[in-house]
Order: C-alpha cells, then sequence, then structure tokens
C-alpha cells in the first residue's frame, strides 16, 4: 500500500485556500558559469536528481468517503516539463523585478492532480546572473521522506554532474477498492485513526498540536506559559488576500559576527548568539517600520515572534534530526538603545532554550546534516508556525544556518540564497533568512495590500544592523 499522509501533512491540505497556500519556496541566484547554463541543463539535472527522491514523482490520491488520510502515489503521466518552467527578464534584470517575478509565481496554488512541487528559471539578471524558483507544498517537505526541491538542485561539486538518468517506473496506482481495504486496516491496527481523521478535518490546527507535535517538533512548555497572553496588537495582524510582495536583504555574516563579539561583553556579559543579533536587527527594523508609519510605540511596544529553533534532545551531535521547537520571544520594539534590545532577546532566548532537558543545535551541527539543509529546515520551521495558534505570535522569523563553502547547479555558483515562508491566516508577514557562504539573505514575504511598505521594512534592517555595528559597548561593572 502507499504511504500514507501524516495527521498533519492532511490537514495543511485541508486548511489551505485561496489567500493561504501551503507551499514553501527559495530563491537561488547563480552567476551563469563559462559553459553557460539553460532550461536544457536545468531539467537534466532535475531529472537525475529527484531519482534519488521518490515522492517528487508522487501526486496525492484522496480515500473514498474520507475514511482515512491520503496517499501518496506514483504520478502516472509524469511530466517534468510541468514541473520545470521557464521565465525571463528584461536584460539587464534588477533585483527588484526579480522580486516582483517572485511575488507574482509564489501565491499561485500548486495544482493537487500533480506531484506538488514547481521549479523556475528565470534569466537575463543583470551582472551575468540568473535565479532558480522553487516551490514545495508542505505535505510534500516532512523532513523524514522528502526534502526541499531547492535541497535537491545544489551540492558542493563546482564540475557539474555526470549526466546519467535513473530509470524510473511508475507502481500502478491503488483501486478505490485497495484504498479502503487499506484505510479499514489502518482504523482496525490504530482505531483512534479514524477519530482523528474526521476530528483534524474540522478542527484549527492548533487543537490539534499536542497530537501532532512530534511530526515537526516538540512546542514545550514554552507554548503553555504564553497561551494565557495573547500576542499584542499589531498592523502584521489582519486579514490576507491572494497578492504578494517580496523583499530580499542581503547581508554579511562578519557583521553579526562582530555585533556579537562588540556587545556580548561587559555589564551585560551574556551568552550572546548570532542568532540573537539577527533577532535584535529585526526588532530595529520593526522600531524604525513603525515610526515611519506614525504608529504608536512606547517603552513597552513588543512585536512577538515565534522563532522556530532546532533541537538536540541529548548531547549526541550525530543524532541531530530535523526537529525543531517554538520559542516565543517578545522583541521590545520600543527600547530605543540597540544593545539593551540585544541583551534583552538573548536572555528571552536563552531562557528558553536551554530549559526542559533539550539545547539548540549548534549552527555547525545543522550545516553537516545531509544535502543542502536550509530549505528543508525552513519548511520544518513553517510548519509549526502553522500549527500553532496566530493569537500567540505576530510574525514567523526562521533563522537557518547553511554552509559556508560555495554551492553549485551543474557548475553554476550559488551566489546567494532567499527563502520564501508562506502566511498563515491572519498574518501579514513572513520572514525566512538564511546564512550561506558569508552572507546572511533575507526573504520578507508580505501580504500587498496590508504592507505595500514592504521595502521599507527591508531598509531598516540594513540601517538596524549598521545601528548595532555603531552601538556603544557596554561598560564593564565595577567589582
Amino acid at each position: 500500500m502507499a504511504d500514507r499522509l501524516s495527521a498533519l501533512d492532511a490537514s495543511f491540505l485541508r486548511l489551505e485556500d485561496a489567500t493561504t497556500p501551503m507551499h514553501v519556496g527559495s530563491v537561488m541566484v547563480f552567476d551563469v558559469p563559462a559553459g553557460g547554463f539553460d532550461y536544457a541543463t536545468l531539467v537534466d539535472l532535475i531529472s537525475e536528481r529527484i531519482a534519488h527522491v521518490p515522492r517528487y514523482r508522487q501526486r496525492i490520491k484522496t480515500v473514498p468517503g474520507g475514511l482515512g488520510n491520503p496517499v501518496w502515489v506514483d504520478d502516472q503521466s509524469f511530466d517534468i516539463g510541468y514541473h520545470v518552467r521557464r521565465s525571463a527578464l528584461p536584460r539587464p534584470g534588477s533585483d527588484e523585478q526579480l522580486e516582483e517575478l517572485v511575488a507574482r509565481i509564489l501565491p499561485r496554488p500548486l495544482d493537487r492532480s500533480r506531484p506538488l512541487w514547481e521549479v523556475y528559471l528565470v534569466e537575463g539578471l543583470a551582472e551575468d546572473r540568473f535565479a532558480i524558483i522553487t516551490k514545495s507544498h508542505h505535505s510534500l517537505v516532512d523532513g523524514v521522506h522528502g526534502v526541499d526541491i531547492g535541497g535537491v538542485i545544489v551540492d558542493g561539486n563546482p564540475s557539474g554532474g555526470d549526466g546519467v538518468l535513473a530509470t524510473w517506473r511508475p507502481r500502478p496506482e491503488p483501486t478505490s477498492a485497495e484504498l479502503l481495504v487499506g484505510a479499514l486496516a489502518d482504523v482496525v491496527r490504530t482505531p483512534s485513526q479514524l477519530v482523528d481523521t474526521v476530528r483534524s478535518g474540522v478542527q484549527d490546527v492548533a487543537r490539534t498540536a499536542g497530537r501532532v507535535a512530534t511530526v515537526a517538533g516538540e512546542v514545550v512548555s514554552t507554548l503553555a506559559r504564553v497561551s494565557t497572553r495573547p500576542a499584542p496588537d499589531s498592523p502584521l495582524n489582519t486579514s490576507v488576500g491572494r497578492a504578494r510582495r517580496y523583499v530580499m536583504v542581503g547581508t554579511d555574516l562578519d557583521d553579526y559576527r562582530a555585533v556579537r563579539t562588540r556587545l556580548g561583553q561587559g555589564a551585560f556579559a551574556d551568552e550572546v548568539t548570532v542568532n540573537d543579533v539577527v533577532l535584535a536587527t529585526v526588532a530595529g527594523a520593526f522600531r524604525s517600520w513603525l515610526l515611519t508609519r506614525g504608529e504608536p510605540v512606547y517603552p513597552g511596544t513588543t512585536i512577538r515572534a515565534l522563532v522556530p529553533v532546532s533541537v538536540s534532545p541529548s548531547d549526541d551531535a550525530a543524532r541531530v534530526g530535523p526537529e525543531v521547537t517554538a520559542c516565543f520571544v517578545d522583541l521590545p520594539v520600543g527600547e530605543p538603545k540597540p544593545s539593551m534590545r540585544l541583551h534583552q532577546i538573548a536572555f528571552s532566548m536563552r531562557q528558553q532554550t536551554e530549559g526542559g532537558g533539550r539545547r539548540a543545535v549548534s549552527a555547525e551541527a545543522l550545516t553537516g546534516v545531509g544535502g543542502f539543509a536550509p530549505p528543508t529546515l525552513h519548511a520544518l520551521g513553517a510548519r509549526l508556525g502553522g500549527m500553532v495558534s496566530r493569537r500567540l505570535h505576530n510574525v514567523v522569523i526562521t533563522n537557518v544556518p547553511g554552509p559556508q563553502t560555495p554551492l553549485y547547479a551543474d557548475g553554476a555558483q550559488m551566489v546567494a540564497t532567499y527563502p520564501v515562508t508562506p502566511l498563515g491566516a491572519g498574518q501579514a508577514l513572513s520572514i525566512g533568512l538564511t546564512s550561506y557562504d558569508g552572507g546572511v539573505y533575507y526573504g520578507l514575504y508580505a501580504d500587498r495590500d496590508a504592507m505595500p511598505d514592504a521595502d521599507v521594512l527591508g531598509r531598516g534592517i540594513v540601517d538596524s544592523l549598521q545601528e548595532l555595528l555603531e552601538a556603544p559597548r557596554p561598560r564593564a561593572r565595577r567589582s
């Protein structure tokens, strides 16, 4: 019998609608290699790579009568030309034009009658570059059987692939009778499965979080602590439409390390991490964005961020798996001093990641996860954000460390990678960022009507980081 979708994966399918498509994406920018790179090259590359990830040739098939969760079946008429598409910008294409193209491509729902992924080759970028835009559905990227398509395309080989294609023949598709027998057999083995299937079709995902938490990582006692404190009112929480804006922001990783070294000393000698500096940078950007809008900003003004953090249940780094937990951080946007914002965030994060017998996984351990882990881990973080009630946070911020060595797509070097994490219901903005090869790359994905000034927030990130770099160092305590 074909693989059955988990309760969480099935719920993402049920909750998806025209305004909140449940897929994640990425924008990878490459230098054109000496031998060139074209559509045929990309098709051949993906055809070769997905031989090792069978899920990318499978589609979803529902069980008659809804007696069980849908199953994955091989697509008998799989057409890679449908999934790998070609686009171009008028030369020389700017980053702003690329952002607008992403904002138009990503909101389009994926065709459920086919495997749930798409890839776009975008030619014509200035400075002899091209981009690859990817889309993968939440239900496809579970971190166990499937990885994001972006992780399939790139590797550390600068010389390109060998061009050898693996043969593939689809398995026969199960009949309706076989699907019913399989569903009934599952009910006999696990009687609660039928109850769960019916319940998940009518309840909010947040109400089933305890039942499915092990799929996307444990939402530990942090969730219980904040559940009695709804997120503060914010212009980030509003009804969203179908249209989107997308903003790419590139920064240098060394700047974050410099801030950590300078400000993580003296009277506030906390264990400041690069992730803390990132959150402080975002907090400063939110502060300037709110002030630009004329929103009231008081000393106690905060924006609550849900920050998925990869965790390990033991000290054995070799056991790191695709598991994330939720940290809720009240970003102190009302605090005018950047160094104080940083240390307040560091203290809050440390309280959460060091409790409960679990510890945050180091960047080095994460980058050791097989393949190009960041797209998959961004997907897992977004899944966790979808599980948690939107009343508990204003924005989801996923920060995934990537490899600090160059990656390639058939010899073309990737020079930047920007994540695209989906919006939840009532969430006008999501922020994803990936560190890669000396850079930190933000992807701001926003509702087009609620945040027409998303570019202001993007510029605020650059300004906020500079503010942290220029902030005076804390004075040492007197003994």
